[in-house]
């Protein structure tokens, strides 16, 4: 068996690609720019142009107002209901007599210091008093009954000032008023303690309403002042309080010179 002889070792040989030759040649940049834009897929636009550009859809970045506006509108009750009750509180820890100088035409006799109304000492038979009605002064011993009464003649006026010492709210009013008038200050008394009410002979209203040491005239009997400044001061305006109303004077007309009586004296 003969063995040949292997031949020289053969070398493959290489092909150099020129920028020239056939099929091997790289890409044009045209070609390449072209291949990118997709030109050559399914559904691209002939005569070399690609598609047309896809407007791009505008989110709006802006905010709902509706949920905002609830917001605010919730939080405006809540602050104002706040700040209403912290005037409330506010309002209501204020004292009588701050109140009662919050009402339009009172007078306020205790601010003068004015000795004739601010005595309290008991003496017999007919008084002089600064004021008319009076609001304060030297007075009969014995009180006027003041739960409510409402009287059809005017009453003693030394007897009427001792029941402003004990807080109650004194109505007066003119001589011949007419009847439906007297009806609607009657309202405002009866069935309501520590106050009481009289015609008064020469009165320059036809309505006074007086504490001690405080008054308000009006010719309104609808007055809405006249059932605030009952509210603001009846009780509270006492000198002697807890004192009751009941057990004084129950006549009407000028007080005798015998009537010291011993009623509800509270000294």
């Amino acid at each position: 068996m003969s063995m040949s002889t292997p031949g020289p070792e053969r070398v493959p040989s290489s092909v150099k690609v020129g920028k020239t030759s056939g099929q091997g040649k790289p890409p044009t940049a045209a070609k390449s720019a072209a291949a990118k834009s997709g030109g050559n897929r399914p559904g691209a636009a002939k005569g070399g142009k690609g598609r047309k550009p896809v407007t791009p859809v505008k989110v709006s970045g802006g905010r709902s107002w509706g949920p905002i506006a609830v917001i605010g509108l919730v939080a405006v009750i809540a602050l104002g209901i706040i700040g209403f009750g912290v005037f409330s509180v506010v309002r209501g820890s204020r004292s009588w007599e701050d109140k009662v100088a919050d009402i339009q035409g009172v007078v306020n006799y205790r601010a003068q210091k004015n000795a004739q109304i601010d005595a309290r000492d008991h003496k017999d038979g007919t008084l002089t008093y600064v004021t008319s009605p009076p609001v304060g002064g030297a007075h009969n011993a014995t009180p006027q009954n003041c739960n409510g009464d409402v009287y059809d003649a005017p009453i003693a006026n030394e007897h009427a000032v001792h029941s402003l010492e004990h807080g109650a709210v004194w109505i007066t009013y003119k001589q011949g008023l007419a009847a439906d008038q007297v009806a609607v200050l009657q309202k405002k008394v009866e069935g309501k303690d520590y106050t009481f009410m009289s015609p008064y002979a020469g009165l320059d209203k036809n309505v006074s309403v007086q504490v001690w040491g405080y008054q308000l005239k009006t010719d309104d009997v609808n007055d809405s002042r006249i059932d605030e400044f009952i509210k603001d001061t009846r009780i509270l305006a006492a000198l002697e309080p807890g004192i009751s109303c009941s057990g004084g004077n129950t006549t009407t007309g000028p007080v005798t010179a015998a009537a010291t009586g011993t009623g509800m004296t509270g000294s």
